[in-house]
């Protein structure tokens, strides 16, 4: 699959459009402290997420770097004093209505969630800005997610919710939270337990739980810390989340109960993600790219790879029909996803298939703009429009030589 130069050109015309059009800044109300971030989408997400300014500030800094230091600052600048950074900011757009039964504020007027989204700040800032360990703030980040939710002494990060890994209502924490799982009637009063107990991960984890070891939080969160100059997790996320028989990563969970098998969660896009990191045994690599993700009864659907293998029940297409937002992370593409896939291919020299994977991105941006996921047989765009994080399609189309070691090692 060739894009013609037009396609290209249109490719890049929608992502600086799109990155434009839905950048915020200015200072907060009350104690003016600056601001400037792209929100993901104009009419469904206003605020500052965690992990999409990261994505974003990626993609931006090729024609704004300056934007890009700015959003990544921001972040930082809604830090507490302890180095706390929540999943998602206020800014000056306050928290109304439905959402405030399940977003995790802890009350009302605070100008920030409590819970975290995957820590890729620090990688985000080595691509984006420069040498993250020249910021005492990122530090300061690390730090507290050191104390905080490494709960077992070998550096892997725990979570308290689905929607702390970004993935939501992915089906491989169905076995875990089961009905009380992202979107599920029982998720509130998850939230509202969660409230009582401050998001904390140890007293959560004395309560019952579950509290779970997820792999693609874990991935980020290694790319960051050797960006910002502190050791490698692979190793440890090999020891406890590689299931040698199934030739996968998958979660760790405990507080769940005796009905939990690792064997019984499903095969999803995280499982793979492992291929991002650069220190990843090779033949472990291999076996990610070879049995899975380049299978097309699996992973490697016509359009795209699917957020969940074609093989899993849990797998659900959106092509056609009416879409169910509040259960995705269930089968489409996302394009974040195809870009930390993406650079497991390149590091591990499928260049074929990495230019193929491109393409096939790119074909479906030209075709839909840039859309929240993608269906991946089709490649019809669903979701939200104008969505930020998708001008990562520029990382796949056009590769920044210069960023290869921030990249890949």
């Amino acid at each position: 699959m060739v894009l013609a130069e037009r396609q290209r050109s249109e490719i890049h015309a929608a992502c600086g459009r799109v990155l434009a059009e839905n950048w915020r800044q200015g200072r907060r109300l009350g104690d003016g402290v600056p601001f400037g971030y792209t929100c993901p989408s104009p009419r469904h997400y206003p605020w500052q997420w965690y992990w999409d300014s990261c994505f974003t500030a990626i993609a931006g800094r090729r024609s704004r770097p300056e934007r890009a230091r700015l959003e990544l600052e921001s972040l930082l600048a809604a830090a507490r004093p302890d180095g706390f950074i929540g999943h998602t900011i206020f800014w000056n757009e306050p928290l109304r209505g439905p959402r405030r039964l399940t977003y995790n504020v802890v009350a009302g007027d605070r100008r920030m969630t409590a819970s975290i989204q995957p820590p890729a700040l620090a990688w985000a800032w080595r691509i984006a800005v420069g040498d993250p360990s020249l910021e005492p703030r990122i530090a300061a980040h690390h730090d507290w997610l050191e104390r905080a939710r490494d709960l077992d002494g070998d550096g892997l990060l725990w979570i308290v919710q689905p929607d702390e890994s970004g993935l939501d209502a992915s089906p491989q924490f169905d076995s875990i939270w089961r009905w009380r799982s992202h979107a599920l009637p029982g998720f509130v009063a998850l939230v509202r337990r969660n409230r009582r107990l401050g998001y904390d991960l140890r007293r959560v984890a004395a309560a019952g739980g579950p509290v779970c070891c997820e792999v693609l939080t874990n991935v980020l969160y290694s790319l960051s810390r050797v960006a910002l100059g502190r050791g490698s997790l692979t190793q440890a996320l090999v020891a406890r989340c590689y299931d040698e028989r199934r030739g996968l990563f998958l979660p760790q969970a405990r507080g769940v109960g005796r009905r939990f098998r690792r064997a019984d969660v499903a095969a999803t896009w995280a499982a793979l993600s492992p291929l991002a990191l650069p220190d990843l045994p090779e033949p472990i690599g291999r076996r990610l790219v070879e049995e899975h993700l380049l299978d097309p009864s699996r992973f490697w659907l016509p359009a795209g790879p699917s957020s969940v293998s074609a093989q899993e029940p849990s797998f659900q297409r959106r092509d056609g029909g009416p879409l169910r937002q509040r259960r995705y992370w269930r089968g489409p593409m996302w394009v974040n996803a195809a870009w930390l896939l993406w650079l497991g291919l390149v590091r591990l020299g499928y260049h074929e298939a990495a230019s193929e994977l491109a393409a096939r991105v790119a074909g479906m941006v030209a075709r839909s703009g840039l859309c929240e996921y993608y269906d991946p047989v089709s490649g019809l765009g669903l979701g939200q429009r104008e969505f930020a994080w998708s001008a990562l399609v520029l990382e796949l189309l056009d590769p920044d030589p210069g960023a290869g070691a921030s990249y890949l090692g």
